[in-house]
C-alpha cells in the first residue's frame, strides 16, 4: 500500500522545511535555465543529464545531509545513500531534463520524504510556472504561489467530481512512446490533452485524469506522487491498478470517480512502443 489513512500526520515544520529546500533549488535551477553556461550528456539509460542537474541535487543532498543527518537519500543523479533512521527522502533535481535542455519552461524540481509509515511529503516546484505543490501526510495538499513559496499564502488543492468517464478531461505524458492501440482507446473515450504538469493539472481541477505511457518512469519521478494526488482527494497507480512506487513504472492519476474505469478500459493493452526505433531511422 503506498498510502496509510490511519498514520499520524507528518510534521508541519518537516514539510515547511521541504518547501523551502525545493524553492531553493528552484532558484539553482531557473540560473542554470536563463544562463546557458552548462552541456547535456546521455546517461546509461539515454536519458539526458547536465552540470544543473547534478548541482540541484548536491545543494538538496548538502542540506539533507547537514540538517536530517541519519535519514537516507535516493537521488537520480548520485543513487542511494544509506541512513540510520528508517526514513528516506527522494531526489528528482530536475525533472524533464529534455525540457529543460530545449529551453521549455515545463520542468520541475521534485521532492518526496517516506518515513515508517510509508510516503509522508510531496513537493513538485515549478520555479519558471512559479507555482508549487505540495502536500503532507494528514496535512492536506497546496498550491504555493510565487518565487518564494510559502504555506501561509497557500491554497487547499482538490481534484474535480466528475463522475462520467466520456469526455473526461486527460492530460497524456510522453505520448511519442505510446502504443497505438493505448492512444486510440482513450482518443475514443476521453479528451486528451498534451501534459502541461499532469499531477498539478488534477490537483488543481484542470484535468479529470492524467495517463503516463511509453518509457517506465523511475521511482525518483513518481514517488512525490501518493501523497499529493491522496490528500488532494483523488488516485494513483499504474496502468494496471498496482501500486504506483511498485508497479510496471506507467502512472495513471484520475479523481478517484474515474480511476477503476480507466483501469478496465486500459486492460491488456500495451504500456510501450520501440519510440527510439524510429528516432534512430532518421
Amino acid at each position: 500500500m503506498d498510502y496509510a489513512f490511519d498514520a499520524p500526520p507528518v510534521d508541519r515544520e518537516l514539510l515547511d522545511f521541504a518547501v523551502r529546500l525545493a524553492g531553493r533549488a528552484g532558484q539553482v535551477s531557473v540560473e542554470g535555465f536563463f544562463g546557458g553556461d552548462w552541456h547535456s550528456r546521455r546517461k546509461e539509460d539515454g536519458s539526458e543529464v547536465t552540470e544543473i542537474d547534478v548541482a540541484v541535487e548536491e545543494l538538496i543532498r548538502a542540506e539533507l545531509s547537514s540538517r536530517m543527518p541519519d535519514d537516507g537519500i535516493f537521488g537520480e543523479e548520485r543513487g542511494a545513500t544509506s541512513g540510520s533512521s528508517g526514513r528516506r527522502w527522494i531526489i528528482d533535481p530536475i525533472n524533464g531534463t529534455t525540457y529543460f535542455t530545449h529551453r521549455v519552461p515545463l520542468f520541475s524540481n521534485d521532492l518526496a520524504y517516506e518515513d515508517e509509515h510509508g510516503p509522508a511529503i510531496g513537493v513538485i516546484n515549478m520555479p519558471l510556472r512559479q507555482q508549487m505543490v505540495v502536500a503532507g501526510r494528514g496535512l492536506g495538499c497546496w498550491v504555493l504561489p510565487g518565487p518564494d513559496p510559502d504555506l501561509q499564502l497557500g491554497r487547499r488543492a482538490r481534484v474535480t467530481e466528475r463522475t462520467s468517464l466520456d469526455g473526461a478531461r486527460t492530460q497524456m505524458h510522453n505520448p511519442a512512446g505510446w502504443p497505438e492501440e493505448l492512444l486510440s482507446t482513450l482518443h475514443r473515450r476521453v479528451f486528451l490533452t498534451p501534459s502541461t504538469g499532469i499531477i498539478a493539472a488534477l490537483v488543481t481541477g484542470r484535468a479529470d485524469a492524467g495517463v503516463i505511457a511509453g518509457p517506465p518512469m523511475g521511482y525518483e519521478d513518481v514517488a512525490p506522487m501518493p501523497v499529493i494526488v491522496t490528500e488532494a482527494g483523488g488516485r494513483v497507480t499504474d496502468l494496471g491498478g498496482t501500486s504506483v512506487l511498485r508497479g510496471d513504472m506507467s502512472v495513471l492519476v484520475t479523481n478517484g470517480r474515474l480511476h477503476d474505469e480507466f483501469v478496465q478500459l486500459m486492460e491488456g493493452l500495451p504500456r510501450s512502443r520501440d519510440w527510439q526505433a524510429l528516432v534512430d531511422s532518421d
